[in-house]
């Protein structure tokens, strides 16, 4: 579930990313540390993201949300890559990763499984599609949980 303050913090932050040639792709908020931690996954969109990128973002982020005044307690701010086994969120990341291998879970067993793996096809407003072994599976997005980029082939 994802923490209230997430959506909030996505829109004070991706201007930040922006002018900083970052794009955020991704944020959670464990409230279950102490402090507890904010983590904001950055992609640089002309190179690999690098130390500095993090660093960089994490400086002007954590000044404008101390300027905010959004989180009314003491907490840890990361800004991090999202690496490799990372999960799809954005059209534009679906797109990117066509035919790669995805694992695909649902908030609950659809046709007897939760756990999906194979080549992704596609995401639209209704599903997500796979590939698997030749046959395309349409999973409908409303019980989609989770896609990401499967290290382990399918």
């Amino acid at each position: 579930m994802t923490h209230p303050l997430i959506p909030q913090i996505i829109d004070l932050t991706a201007p930040v990313a922006e002018s900083l040639g970052l794009e955020v792709v991704g944020a959670v908020f464990h409230t279950s540390h102490n402090p507890p931690v904010l983590r904001i996954d950055v992609r640089n969109l002309h190179h690999d993201t690098g130390l500095d990128d993090c660093e960089k973002m994490s400086r002007a982020v954590e000044a404008m949300l101390d300027s905010e005044d959004i989180l009314p307690d003491a907490y840890v701010l990361e800004v991090s890559s999202p690496g490799i086994s990372r999960s799809l969120t954005t059209d534009r990341e679906f797109v990117s990763f066509k035919g790669f291998s995805v694992m695909i879970c649902t908030s609950e067993p659809y046709e007897g499984q939760q756990e999906w793996t194979g080549q992704l096809i596609r995401r639209d407003e209704t599903a997500v599609y796979l590939n698997q072994k030749g046959r395309a599976i349409s999973i409908p997005r409303s019980l989609v949980i989770k896609v990401q980029l499967n290290e382990r082939q399918a």
